[in-house]
């Protein structure tokens, strides 16, 4: 089942948000509050997530506070990576997330944390094993990135890409199953408690054998995604359906993002769109779908503007 809904991944993160166009993230804050306000018209007992902050940034968070983003949000999630990319200890783990409870009164959770493999895979099992027993016992989730390795083929989504050196390449190796569908030293001994955060992309041939690996881990929370640009693909709909239907066993946090090009202020995923309505109008649809009051019945048609309108 649909236990939350994540707004955006990543906002302060130049591969996720083109805060170029949008320097003071004030049009993020407008589509959050537009995604908002339309979930909670839906079923307003769901959870709202605000994206995954990276890096974890106290005072980007007191930014969105001032345009009441933290009103209208349920939960802060927050992303960390320190023996891959962050310039901090793993050991400061708690530090980090004090930070953030200085500057929000919301729950915390952890919606992506984990290690690459790429110098060892003893360093994985390390991180793995570090980051449950620091985090475990003081947030509610931790979805531990991630179940798969990225396939070598599949671009990496980051700013600089190859120019990045070896911190590029990790994005290769944060799986606890190979590429092959061979498991690691960090799945044989993977942390029970610890959730899962796995991106299926349109159409994914891992889906299936992802379901099967996430109930041999004994994994109850999920973290996955809708992408918004993918709505507008040829039979989205029926892969969101598929998705969404393999998945509904465990508790999962669905994630929204990735702008349409058409729709916005320049032809990228990491756009602000030109109408926060739009955002909004795609999460109305995911919700009414995937994630409807209790009480009230499956909606099938989508809003005005959505490419993904039902046919069932």
């Amino acid at each position: 089942m649909v236990e939350a809904v994540m707004l955006w991944n990543e906002p302060n993160n130049l591969s996720h948000w083109d805060f170029k166009v949008d320097p003071e993230w004030k049009m993020f804050a407008d589509m959050v509050l537009a995604g908002s306000r339309a979930i909670r018209s839906i079923n307003p007992k769901l959870k709202i997530v605000l994206g995954g902050i990276s890096p974890i940034d106290p005072n980007y968070l007191k930014l969105l506070e001032g345009y009441g983003v933290m009103d209208a949000v349920d939960v802060v999630a927050v992303h960390g990576f320190p023996l891959d990319w962050n310039h901090w200890n793993i050991n400061e783990w708690p530090k980090k997330l004090d930070e953030v409870r200085a500057v929000v009164r919301k729950p915390i959770w952890v919606s992506e944390a984990g290690a690459s493999s790429f110098g060892a895979e003893e360093v994985q099992v390390f991180g793995m094993k570090r980051t449950a027993e620091l985090l475990l016992p003081i947030v509610d989730r931790v979805h531990y990135y991630s179940l798969f390795d990225l396939p070598k083929t599949w671009t990496a989504t980051t700013r600089h890409k190859e120019a990045e050196g070896s911190a590029y390449y990790r994005h290769y190796y944060m799986g606890l199953v190979r590429e092959d569908n061979t498991p690691k030293l960090a799945a044989e001994e993977f942390v029970r408690g610890l959730g899962i955060c796995q991106w299926f992309h349109y159409e994914d041939h891992r889906l299936d054998t992802g379901v099967e690996w996430l109930r041999k881990l004994g994994v109850k929370y999920l973290r996955s995604g809708l992408s918004w640009a993918d709505s507008f693909r040829p039979n989205a709909e029926a892969w969101f359906d598929r998705q969404m239907s393999a998945l509904r066993e465990f508790e999962t946090t669905m994630t929204l993002c990735f702008t349409p090009e058409h729709l916005g202020i320049v032809p990228h995923y990491t756009s602000p769109p030109k109408d926060p309505n739009t955002f909004a109008e795609f999460a109305a649809w995911a919700v009414g779908r995937y994630a409807p009051r209790e009480n009230g019945d499956r909606r099938t048609a989508a809003p005005d503007g959505v490419a993904v309108g039902a046919t069932e």
